[in-house]
């Protein structure tokens, strides 16, 4: 059994990159496809797609590599996990590298990046950080 579903998705990201595969299958679920749709419009990958394999739903994953072959992605880290969960108030949101990276957030208002969550005024619990 699975305990930690987020960090496998992004432990498989990662495996991904760095063995410079240019797509990922991630099991799905409402909050990986939320964390995907960030990472898209933050631009650290191209594109992701939710397809029905049967009774199963994957994510598919499109990576996205620097033209020198580099992957986008440098670091991706879990913050929150299940046995040290991370919740910070709307005052307390950090900046990733100084605002050169992206926090993911699950808020009251859905998830969202840490500086959509500062400019709504809402805290949360903190997901991972990607730079």
């Amino acid at each position: 059994m699975l305990t930690d579903p987020i960090a496998d998705m992004l432990t498989r990201i990662r495996n991904a990159l760095a063995a410079r595969h240019p797509k990922v299958d991630v099991p799905a679920s409402r909050l990986k496809t939320e964390i995907a749709r960030i990472l898209k419009e933050e631009g650290y990958i191209q594109n992701f797609k939710v397809a029905e394999e049967g009774v199963r739903k994957t994510i598919k994953v499109y990576l996205k590599y620097q033209p020198s072959g580099r992957p986008v992605i440098s670091r991706l880290e879990r913050v929150s996990r299940p046995g040290s969960r991370v919740y910070v108030g709307r005052d307390d949101v950090p900046r990733v590298l100084g605002g050169l990276g992206v926090n993911i957030l699950t808020t009251p208002r859905g998830v969202m990046t840490g500086r959509d969550a500062r400019q709504a005024g809402v805290g949360g619990e903190i997901l991972c950080q990607v730079w």
